[in-house]
């Protein structure tokens, strides 16, 4: 993974709506270049086949003052809705790095929901930036959980601090790092809460989230050169209250 993409951790915000961001647009360039860079990005899956499509958010029903939207397709295989979240904020992080705005969009709906035989995930809505006040001036205000509420057993200097600011749906931030012997990820679900998201939609799109955290935990070690191996595992979506999704093997 590009070590680079971690100071964008730091810039980065959602967009819910495109306002006050200038008048600069997205170049054909830097439409070509945004499909050479997802062709570059690391899997969490290699063996699960993803595309992306761009299209102008007007084919789609986002209606977020975006010029384009990124759609996201997969294979549907066991973990493909993390590997579409780990692609997938990488992708984010870094059209950040280009001055693009983004804005991860779980209810839009598209038109064509295949491609060369995947099936629609997910879109990210963009808008170019040439405001940089838009952006995110002190991550540290935004609304997250303590660090106590996402992490167990000893911190992490630079790791456990920052890891509670990537983004989730409706902010649900369903996710528990427990610090043992290994660094072990759960997706959580606290019973009877879901916040405004669908019953039926919820393990759905918590999926992704854990994809997205994963992407910031292992941009984190990478800045603390903490080497590691991982261990994935199978989440098929049941409402238990922690799921592991994945084992972080620390090399000492």
């Amino acid at each position: 993974m590009d070590e680079k993409l971690y100071e964008m951790i730091f810039k980065r915000k959602s967009f819910h709506l495109f306002l006050n961001v200038g008048n600069e647009k997205i170049t054909q360039e830097e439409l070509d270049d945004i499909d050479n860079a997802f062709e570059c990005l690391e899997p969490l899956y290699p063996n699960i086949k993803v595309k992306m499509r761009i299209v102008k958010e007007n084919e789609t029903t986002c209606h977020r003052k975006a010029e384009y939207c990124l759609l996201l397709y997969s294979e549907n295989k066991d973990g493909y809705l993390q590997n579409i979240g780990y692609i997938g904020e990488q992708l984010d992080l870094y059209l950040v790095s280009k001055n693009i705005g983004t804005l991860w969009f779980g209810i839009g709906k598209v038109e064509e929901k295949e491609l060369e035989g995947l099936n629609y995930v997910i879109m990210i809505a963009i808008r170019k930036i040439s405001d940089q006040s838009a952006y995110r001036k002190d991550m540290y205000k935004s609304k997250r959980k303590d660090v106590e509420e996402i992490w167990e057993g000893p911190l992490i200097d630079g790791v456990s601090d920052i890891v509670r600011f990537t983004p989730s749906a409706c902010n649900s931030q369903p996710w528990l790092v427990k610090n043992e012997e290994t660094l072990d990820v759960y997706r959580y679900k606290k019973e009877g809460k879901r916040g405004i998201m669908p019953a039926n939609a919820v393990s759905f799109y918590n999926r992704i989230d854990i994809g997205i955290f994963m992407c910031f935990l292992e941009l984190c070690l990478i800045k603390q050169n903490i080497k590691f191996t991982k261990e994935l595992f199978s989440d098929y979506g049941l409402p238990n209250e922690l799921t592991l999704n994945a084992k972080y093997i620390i090399e000492k």
